[in-house]
C-alpha cells in the first residue's frame, strides 16, 4: 500500500530589505515667477530622491527660509526683486554654510558662471535644460561637487582662465549690494531704509560708499551697472532707454 504523499512545505518567500530608505535631498525653490516654481516643483517631485520643502519668491525671503528650514540644496534664480540671486547666494552661504546653491537661470553668459561660482554656488543650470540636468545638478551639489550645464561649461572654463570677471561687483559689501539693487529698482532712500530695516542715514552712507567704489555718481549710471551685472532685468527699467 503506497504511503500517502507528504504535503510539501511552501518555499520561503524572498524578504524585502526592511532597512530605512536613504533620506531625500531637501530642496528649496527660489524664483519670482510662480508658474516656474510650480512647474519645477512638479518635475522634481517625480524624482524619488528629491523632496521640495518650500518655495520663495525673492532672495530676501529665500535667506529667511533657509535659516528656518536648513535645506540641503537651494535652486536659485538670479534676477529677482528686493534681493537678487547673486546676493542671496552670498548671504545664504554665510548663514548656512552646509547648504548648497544651484543657480537656475536663462543667462548663458559664461561670466555669470564664474561670478556665482566665485560666490560659492555649487551649480549653474540653464532654464532651457532638461529635468535630468537639473536633478543631476542637485545631486552633484549635494555630493559636494560642482555642476555646470554642458552647453556653457567650456565657455565658463575659458572665461575663468582669461580672468573675465566683474571684479568691482565683488568688492561691494552685502549691504551695499542690497542698496544698489533697491536704487536700481527706483526705491527712494526712505523706502530702502524700510525694506532693509535700517535708518535713512545708514542707507545714504551705503549709497555714497558704493558710488565711490564704482566711480558712478548718478542713479542712471548705477541702474545701468546693476543691469550689466545681472542685479535686475534690463527690460523693466525705462531709464535705460
Amino acid at each position: 500500500m503506497p504511503e500517502p504523499a507528504k504535503a510539501s512545505s511552501p518555499e520561503p518567500r524572498t524578504r524585502r530589505a526592511s532597512g530605512p530608505h536613504p533620506p531625500r535631498i531637501t530642496t528649496l525653490l527660489v524664483d519670482d515667477h510662480r508658474l516656474i516654481r510650480q512647474g519645477v516643483r512638479v518635475l522634481l517631485e517625480s524624482e524619488d530622491d528629491i523632496a521640495v520643502v518650500g518655495e520663495a519668491e525673492n532672495g530676501r525671503q529665500a535667506v529667511e527660509m533657509v535659516a528656518k528650514l536648513h535645506p540641503d540644496v537651494v535652486v536659485m534664480d538670479i534676477a529677482m526683486p528686493l534681493l537678487n540671486g547673486l546676493e542671496a547666494t552670498r548671504q545664504i552661504l554665510e548663514v548656512a554654510p552646509s547648504t548648497r546653491v544651484v543657480i537656475l537661470s536663462a543667462h548663458s553668459d559664461a561670466e555669470y558662471v564664474t561670478r556665482v561660482t566665485a560666490l560659492g554656488a555649487a551649480g549653474y543650470v540653464l532654464k532651457q535644460s532638461s529635468l535630468e540636468d537639473l536633478a543631476d545638478a542637485i545631486r552633484t551639489a549635494h555630493s559636494g561637487k560642482t555642476f555646470v550645464s554642458p552647453a556653457i561649461a567650456l565657455d565658463a572654463v575659458a572665461a575663468e582662465r582669461t580672468g573675465q570677471t566683474t571684479a568691482a561687483s565683488t568688492r561691494l559689501t552685502s549691504r551695499e549690494a542690497e542698496v544698489l539693487q533697491l536704487i536700481a529698482e527706483g526705491k527712494a532712500n526712505k523706502q530702502s531704509a524700510a525694506h532693509l530695516h535700517i535708518s535713512i542715514k545708514t542707507v545714504e552712507k551705503h549709497r555714497q560708499s558704493l558710488m565711490t567704489k564704482l566711480d558712478i555718481h548718478d542713479v542712471a549710471g548705477l541702474t545701468r551697472y546693476a543691469i550689466a551685472i545681472g542685479c535686475i532685468e534690463g527690460r523693466d527699467r525705462s531709464v535705460i532707454g
